[in-house]
């Protein structure tokens, strides 16, 4: 049945069917349909359109063809229906009959499908960060492995500095981490509800959009009817953060393939991963890197399909749009496969130490630590640039490494040089002298691996099971500290210094249910403490204090925190998580004055912790 037949007195020709038909690519949007729906039938309830049976019969019908559908997801593609909604109402009709035409009051197709796709990438999003953080677990592990593994480093594919191959990986874990903050902020933008927009003009059903907003898990409500049913931005940014992260996924795949090439040596495949010519016995293809790299277009190609279409749109809804699903549902499975193949693929990939490092040393790339020492004897960095310049010419033609000049050959052309000068030539020294932040010697690539590792606890804790507290949690959270408060484990705090409060706290669920809670306090010096931690007995043992511990520090480091400390009676807890012993003399005197509301304050058995972030 056609929603939308009355005003007709023939019926569409079947070629014009089957070119406006969406059904054959929106069936995937029938559990985000009935979703929408449910709340909207709760909504029209609430606003005195619908009786409370018709609204249980409504939601009785709907959870059982939720059902059908999470078991049979290309169920609707059976039937002869335009679109998703046009499935829904009618497979609605047939299980209640009239009462499921209430439904549609107040709502248009517009509206409803501007929600249903928004739900649709806010649940993929979620998907594609967690498939990312997989990613950046596999690169951080190939990190640690080859921490101090020597690797040519190339700008404009010439030898130009030796790296470590840790160092290497963690420039993609940098990207990596960008595309999760991309992704969340993308997240973040579209978090908005269009339901209640009507075609453009907006509902006259007395709904209530803010709540009908929150029952189906968005911020809040859109402003304004037309741009709600007209906003597409949000699909543009997904296909942007999935753009941008296949380009980096192109990069990596680029260097892999490289590194791998008979050229340079430097990586191995496993056979896992690799594949081999019909004709040639010999050859050993790394297709797994080049199919990422070739599939980035596709991507790419998708996010300007959808610049093009939405370029020269008028308000409100116009058909045009139908263009927004394929090319999106398309690019984000692409992406979110090419992810986790990444995934797989680095526990397969090894770097040959000893050729890695003998590449290393080739193409005169001590150079740079050759003028480094000029500098170091009194010569001023531009000389020194053109005397090791110099050198490198000489030592070219005498095809003999810098290393392997002689004493007097280095000081015909620069006197200042001495026998120390070979020391300085090790590749190793080099390596160990780049030790700034950010740098490729092994202690500093050590401590970025140990940073990126906290991060991703924190990432793996917010995708999880933790989230920034919102207004709505000040109850439980009020609760979680008061029984605490009664074990003698927390200070007791009222309900208005909670709500005053509640940014700087964060909370665990477990089945959209708050079960712990703990917050964040920073003081006037900079200093952040972790407090009023807790879980409910019921949820304990199940890591996430750890994980309310992880999201904190990370809030922290976004803060610019440099320290972080707790007072706690279970210091081997957060010892697990690598903080350290401190003294309570150094905390700062606010600190020490909540010890006055301290029932245990003259025998006090606190330990002080302290974290660096």
């Amino acid at each position: 049945m056609s929603l939308w037949g009355g005003r007709f007195s023939q019926p569409s020709a079947a070629e014009f069917k089957q070119f406006n038909d969406s059904l054959r690519f929106d069936y995937v949007l029938a559990p985000f349909d009935i979703q929408a729906s449910k709340a909207w039938a709760g909504a029209l309830q609430h606003a005195g359109l619908i009786s409370a049976d018709e609204n249980q019969q409504l939601q009785q019908a709907l959870t059982a063809l939720a059902k059908q559908v999470a078991k049979e997801p290309e169920l609707p593609l059976a039937s002869g229906a335009e679109d998703i909604h046009s499935w829904v109402e009618a497979e609605l009709i047939k299980a209640i009959g009239d009462t499921a035409k209430k439904l549609h009051t107040g709502r248009s197709r517009n509206d409803l499908v501007a929600t249903d796709l928004r739900l649709f990438c806010k649940q993929f999003a979620q998907s594609l960060i967690s498939a990312n953080l997989a990613a950046i677990e596999n690169l951080l592990q190939f990190a640690q492995t080859y921490q101090d593994a020597m690797l040519p480093g190339y700008t404009h594919l010439q030898r130009a500095q030796p790296i470590v191959a840790g160092h290497w990986a963690m420039a993609y874990v940098s990207m990596l981490q960008r595309d999760v903050s991309r992704l969340r902020e993308t997240v973040r933008r579209m978090d908005v509800s269009p339901l209640g927009s009507g075609a453009l003009a907006g509902t006259t059903a007395a709904i209530d959009r803010e709540a009908l907003a929150h029952e189906l898990g968005f911020r809040h409500a859109c402003d304004n009817s037309l741009d709600g049913v007209s906003d597409r931005d949000f699909v543009l940014d997904l296909l942007h953060a999935a753009s941008t992260g296949m380009i980096h996924l192109s990069r990596i795949a680029e260097d892999v393939i490289f590194y791998c090439s008979g050229e340079s040596g430097c990586f191995s495949m496993s056979d896992r991963i690799s594949s081999g010519s019909s004709l040639m016995p010999q050859k050993k293809n790394p297709d797994l890197f080049e199919l990422l790299r070739g599939k980035t277009g596709r991507v790419v190609g998708h996010q300007h399909a959808m610049q093009m279409t939405l370029k020269g749109l008028p308000l409100a809804y116009n058909k045009d749009m139908q263009e927004d699903k394929e090319g999106l549902f398309d690019a984000l499975h692409t992406y979110a496969q090419c992810l986790q193949m990444l995934a797989f693929a680095l526990p397969e990939l090894s770097v040959n130490r000893d050729h890695a490092a003998r590449q290393a040393a080739l193409g005169y790339s001590n150079a740079t630590e050759l003028a480094d020492y000029m500098v170091s004897k009194g010569i001023p960095f531009r000389d020194a640039h053109h005397l090791t310049g110099e050198l490198v010419v000489y030592a070219q033609q005498q095809n003999l490494a810098l290393e392997q000049l002689s004493l007097a050959e280095f000081q015909q052309i620069c006197d200042r040089i001495d026998q120390d000068v070979y020391a300085t030539l090790d590749l190793n020294y080099g390596l160990q002298q780049r030790k700034a932040y950010g740098g490729t010697a092994p202690g500093a690539v050590k401590m970025a691996i140990k940073k990126a590792q906290d991060w991703l606890q924190a990432a793996e804790a917010a995708s999880n099971h933790v989230r920034q507290a919102r207004l709505s949690d000040v109850d439980k959270i009020c609760e979680l500290i008061a029984y605490w408060a009664e074990q003698g484990e927390n200070l007791p705090r009222d309900k208005a210094d909670v709500l005053q409060a509640i940014q700087s706290f964060a909370v665990a669920e477990i089945d959209d249910e708050v079960v712990g809670c703990a917050a964040l306090y920073v003081y006037t010096t900079g200093l952040a403490e972790i407090r009023s931690l807790g879980i409910f007995p019921s949820a304990q043992g199940k890591g996430l204090g750890a994980e309310l511990v992880a999201f904190l520090l990370w809030k922290a480091r976004e803060l610019g925190i440099s320290r972080t400390i707790v007072l706690t009676r279970v210091p081997e807890f957060f010892g697990r998580l690598n903080f350290r012993l401190t003294l309570k003399e150094k905390l700062p005197e606010k600190v020490m004055k909540d010890c006055d509301l301290c029932p245990r304050k003259d025998n006090c058995d606190e330990t002080a912790l302290e974290y660096l972030l």
